[in-house]
């Protein structure tokens, strides 16, 4: 394991990666700790910052450390700082995971934490953590790697923009297809864009909507196939975000 580490990580320069990974997963797993806790109105904790009555979302003090950590990185950006970078991308970290956990009340500019619609925050901090996974392993997105625009000739090159550019369009068509996930991840594995591209579009996705409207026979293999095969991993999912982040649907406030 140390081995794997020194040659994987540290070796290739990712350890400010593994810095902000590993800092955003922590930051996380403790901000919903606290929440829980004062949803359940846990006497011995703290309990939200209210100062005169005001209640300062965790919203704020992740955009902060993310401003800050970005304005370190920009002053230090000609200088070798190998020990600075790690803090400031495990700061980075953990100012992203407040930001994200609050993702849904940005979104819909109202505290929605608790209800339905906070589940999108979780969404969002399952995202960043799995493309965060995916760089430290040196997994990048569309096939782009240190060089792979300078090497060879014009012919080359011209090959690599291509086949960019058409799996920029496969992506397009899956997320439009509503397949979130599978445009995100494919943009680290192209095959799944092929996938996402071809098969048919979520009953409620802007493709549907536009391409199905006069299709009625598209429309109902659709809804089949989301009965049939997409809402039994939505309900694994919503289980899998109310043990890690705590139970939704419930109209109350933090």
């Amino acid at each position: 394991m140390t081995h794997w580490f020194s040659t994987t990580i540290i070796d290739t320069g990712r350890l400010p990666l593994f810095a902000m990974m590993v800092a955003f997963t922590l930051a996380f797993a403790f901000i919903r700790i606290s929440t829980r806790l004062i949803r359940a109105e846990v006497s011995w904790w703290p309990g939200n910052v209210a100062p005169g009555g005001l209640h300062i979302h965790h919203v704020v003090f992740g955009l902060v450390m993310m401003l800050a950590s970005g304005l370190g990185f920009v002053a230090l950006a000609n200088y070798e700082t190998p020990v600075a970078n790690c803090i400031l991308a495990a700061v980075f970290g953990v100012g992203s995971a407040l930001v994200l956990d609050e993702f849904a009340l940005v979104l819909h500019l109202r505290d929605v934490y608790w209800s339905e619609e906070g589940r999108a925050s979780v969404d969002a901090v399952f995202v960043a953590f799995a493309i965060s996974v995916l760089f430290v392993l040196g997994v990048h997105p569309l096939g782009l790697a240190e060089g792979d625009l300078e090497r060879g000739g014009a012919a080359v090159l011209a090959a690599d923009i291509g086949f960019l550019i058409l799996q920029y369009a496969l992506a397009f068509v899956t997320l439009v297809k509503g397949k979130v996930w599978t445009g995100l991840v494919g943009l680290f594995f192209p095959p799944l864009l092929m996938v996402g591209a071809i098969r048919l579009g979520r009953p409620q996705s802007p493709w549907a909507r536009w391409r199905y409207r006069d299709r009625p026979t598209k429309q109902i293999s659709a809804q089949r196939r989301e009965s049939r095969y997409r809402m039994p991993v939505t309900h694994a999912k919503i289980r899998v975000q109310e043990i890690l982040a705590g139970r939704f649907e419930l109209q109350s406030r933090k």
